[in-house]
C-alpha cells in the first residue's frame, strides 16, 4: 500500500519515515510513519499512544 501511495502522491512516504503535521490545533507535530490503510497513512504522532489515519498530502511534511 506504501508503494501506491508513493506512486500516486509523489511523496516519500516510507514505514518508519518522519513527518510534521501541521493541521491539528496546538501547533506542529512529529510523528512516525507506520503503515498504510485504505490509501491514507498510519502514522504515530510524538507522545500519542495510538496511531492515526492522515492524508498523504494533507499538511504533512515528509522529512
Amino acid at each position: 500500500m506504501l508503494k501506491q501511495i508513493r506512486l500516486r502522491y509523489r511523496v516519500l512516504a516510507k514505514r518508519g519515515g518522519r513527518v510534521l503535521y501541521t493541521g491539528g490545533f496546538g501547533g506542529p507535530r512529529y510523528g512516525t510513519i507506520k503503515s498504510a490503510r485504505n490509501g491514507y497513512l498510519r502514522i504515530l504522532l510524538d507522545d500519542d499512544k495510538w496511531a492515526g489515519s492522515y492524508h498523504p498530502t494533507w499538511e504533512l511534511t515528509y522529512l
